[in-house]
């Protein structure tokens, strides 16, 4: 490309716009400018020119109309080398314009406020910075389209080096930049405006549109013959956490860490969470992180070698110590004390996520060959009062304290699931089992604590009497359920007759 003499401008996201300005303005640019951003670059003393000036046509509409005129988008089109092009800007006196710096309408920060009225949505629709763009990507070879702030130090650098021209490389980058942002920002109305009159019954989108850039790509996949990546929108969450230190994350270490983040968002107390191939080996809520760590190692200190953990809170030097004292490969923290990230700078490999809230409401997808199966997330919490006492006898505070931890634990427990717990600790925990029975036996065979006076949760609801039978051969005193089979007469009968407590909560947490 030729030296870019004239560059328009038209931004929402005002950041470092004035100092780009300002250096293209160095290098002899002359910039175009529409409303706030014009009046922005003004009001730092960088001299500007006004669109209207340059069509003719004042802003109207309420701002509208701005830049949507033959008089900026010839002037973005025209292919420099083709004679006829350049005949017919000069007979309609047509200037060439060598650069659009542009980024859009914040639609989808307007589209997640609570309440968002249709009418803001709409006006939140950009239609001229969206034309400029495609534009300027479409004739990349003579214009530089620049979408992002991130970029104007190094087009600045790049501009300085070479005499005002951009490689053709750099073009070709930030076209396929633009193309993609002006893809994603309508997907992004498309998929909002399709959620408006959504049926309650189904509570999702008629179609599924999923765009994500590639965060991270990662060593390898769940085994080294499979390659993967991780792509996010940086929204919160394990996708979106910041690595504070540590090796680079594996494809197991993120699926781990987010087993251990959703389960630890369960509680309202300081809480840890110890996961192996996103099973809980131990989970405790209690009143400081390290006493609910010491908790959740001793259920199951022999699976938790190489696992990963979860807090809620932030990470302090105390609970620190403790877990430096234990392989992971991984934590997970709201945030680290300065004392805990210096207990922990030894173990140079550990990987160390600062981890912000993820919105809740975010559907889960789940491949399949040929397709996609898409449900709502599954964040039922517990009331006692949903629960329906089923035996004759109620649970006492304490059993039921320890029931609804138990049951907090079980959600996150792969099917088969069974948790023997007690108030704020799990004792043990039988996962995956194709036999619910085989369950409860797999977590009293896996117990290292004793399970006497323990309650037991179930995801789903015991087929048989035999499940809480060989529960009760352990000492558990309570158990809590779903209930619903057509054999429940025959298990309530063989928990009164064990005198177990048993409730029924009528919800299933079946986790695949």
């Amino acid at each position: 490309m030729s030296a870019i003499q004239r560059a328009l401008i038209s931004v929402t996201d005002k950041s470092g716009i004035v100092d780009f300005a300002r250096g293209l303005r160095d290098l002899g640019v002359e910039i175009v400018s529409t409303g706030g951003t014009a009046r922005a670059i003004q009001e730092a003393g960088v001299q500007v020119r006004e669109v209207s000036e340059l069509t003719g046509f004042p802003e109207m509409l309420d701002g509208r109309l701005k830049t949507i005129n033959p008089r900026i988008a010839g002037g973005i089109l025209a292919i420099r080398g083709n004679a006829e092009h350049m005949k017919s800007l000069a007979e309609h006196q047509i200037g060439t314009i060598d650069m659009v710096v542009v980024n859009l309408y914040a639609f989808e920060k307007v589209a997640a406020k609570p309440g968002v009225h249709m009418a803001e949505l709409i006006e939140n629709i950009d239609i001229g910075g969206p034309t400029l763009i495609r534009a300027a990507a479409k004739n990349y070879q003579d214009v530089a389209v620049v979408t992002s702030p991130d970029d104007y130090p190094a087009i600045l650098q790049e501009l300085h080096e070479c005499k005002g021209r951009l490689s053709e490389a750099t073009l070709w980058r930030l076209a396929q930049k633009a193309f993609t942002l002006t893809a994603a920002y309508d997907r992004a109305i498309s998929t909002r405006l399709a959620s408006v009159g959504v049926e309650e019954q189904s509570g999702l989108p008629p179609f599924l549109d999923i765009r994500a850039p590639r965060a991270l790509d990662l060593r390898y996949g769940e085994n080294p013959h499979q390659k993967a990546a991780l792509y996010s929108n940086r929204r919160g969450g394990i996708a979106g956490a910041e690595q504070l230190q540590g090796k680079e994350l594996s494809y197991n270490n993120l699926v781990d860490l987010d087993a251990a983040w959703q389960l630890i968002q369960e509680f309202h107390q300081p809480a840890t969470a110890i996961i192996k191939h996103t099973n809980p080996c131990g989970c405790s809520e209690g009143a400081s992180l390290v006493e609910t760590y010491k908790r959740a190692l001793e259920a199951d200190p022999v699976s938790a070698f190489g696992g990963v953990l979860a807090f809620n809170r932030v990470l302090d030097e105390e609970a620190a110590r403790e877990a430096a004292k234990l392989f992971v490969e991984a934590i997970a923290a709201p945030d680290y004390e300065a004392g805990a990230l210096g207990v922990l700078a030894s173990k140079k490999n550990l990987r160390l996520l600062k981890v912000q809230p993820a919105p809740a409401d975010e559907p889960v997808v789940k491949s399949i060959s040929g397709g996609y199966l898409v449900q709502t997330a599954d964040t039922h919490r517990l009331q006692r009062a949903e629960c329906k006492v089923a035996t004759g006898r109620a649970p006492t505070e304490e059993e039921w304290r320890a029931l609804e931890f138990g049951w907090k634990v079980c959600k996150h427990v792969k099917s088969n699931a069974i948790v023997y717990a007690r108030a704020g600790q799990s004792v043990s925990v039988g996962a995956g089992q194709m036999s619910r029975v085989d369950s409860v036996k797999v977590g009293a065979m896996k117990s290292v604590l004793p399970l006497k006076g323990t309650v037991l949760a179930s995801d789903a609801f015991f087929p048989f009497a035999d499940g809480i039978e060989e529960a009760a051969k352990h000492g558990i005193t309570a158990v809590i359920q779903p209930g619903g089979s057509v054999r429940d007469e025959e298990v309530i009968a063989a928990a009164n007759k064990l005198g177990l407590a048993m409730v029924f909560t009528g919800i299933r947490h079946f986790r695949h």
